[in-house]
């Protein structure tokens, strides 16, 4: 198995939601601390990773503490530890969020269509996603990666095609749906943190990139496998079939 793939099994995925929203100008959306809501919309779960799909029109992004960023039909954006962040149709427009859409009713469901602003029909399409996760312990990927990425041109290609399907699955409410949107999810999460990866700079040095390298990336494979072994330089490459020094300087 490859370093990637073996890292992102740690990651435990507990359940998904994706909501369809069509928002006509002037709109913005706050979507609140996913400490704050997890529990409401999937009890028991610990973390929340916020996805958004543009799929029509444009729109602005509001991460907090962070300029605004333009994003145009095609862009995912990724949110792996459950920031505060705001989507708007123009810079600098803030709203307190609305809890109350983030808590399940009776029925156990959730809305999955939402109308925000005015002249809806030609404004701005975009699926929002949440995925639960159990962030323990200790997850050295969820911590590696940045508070916000963004995935360009993606509409039409298998991540789209996933937010697609998942979306369908969560408006069907068919037999066996709350399974396949868990496959779904897991696939959503392995396509965005590989293709992320892909597209680091030449030269980047983080835990993260290091995955890229065959050598080092078994050798923190190795590291997350048995993290209470007392691992050295030397026994990690012995490991990886590599000479000491070799591996130091990689």
């Amino acid at each position: 198995m490859d370093p990637l793939s073996d890292v992102l099994r740690s990651v435990r995925l507990t359940g998904a939601f994706f909501f369809d929203v069509q928002a006509g100008e002037p709109w913005v959306a706050e979507t609140p601390r996913g400490k704050s809501i997890v529990g409401a919309m999937f009890p028991g779960s610990e973390h929340l990773i916020s996805y958004h799909l543009i799929l029509e029109g444009g729109c602005w992004i509001c991460l907090e503490g962070e300029p605004d960023v333009r994003l145009v039909a095609g862009d995912i954006v990724v949110l792996p530890h459950g920031d505060t962040h705001t989507l708007s149709s123009a810079p600098g427009l803030r709203r307190t969020p609305e809890m109350k859409m983030y808590r399940r009713p009776d029925d156990g469901h959730l809305p999955v269509s939402i109308a925000v602003g005015d002249d809806v029909g030609n404004g701005t399409r975009f699926v929002c996603g949440f995925v639960a996760c159990d962030a323990r312990p200790y997850n050295p990927l969820l911590s590696a990666l940045p508070r916000m990425f963004r995935l360009g041109d993606h509409v039409s290609g298998s991540l789209g095609a996933y937010f697609q399907a998942a979306l369908a699955e969560t408006k069907d409410s068919r037999l066996g749906g709350a399974g396949i949107l868990h496959r779904l999810s897991e696939l959503m999460f392995v396509d965005a943190v590989r293709r992320y990866l892909e597209g680091l700079p030449a030269g980047h040095s983080t835990w993260l990139s290091g995955l890229r390298d065959p050598y080092v990336g078994r050798a923190l494979a190795s590291l997350h496998r048995e993290p209470g072994r007392s691992w050295t330089i030397e026994s990690l490459a012995r490991q990886v079939a590599l000479s000491r020094s070799a591996l130091a300087e990689r």
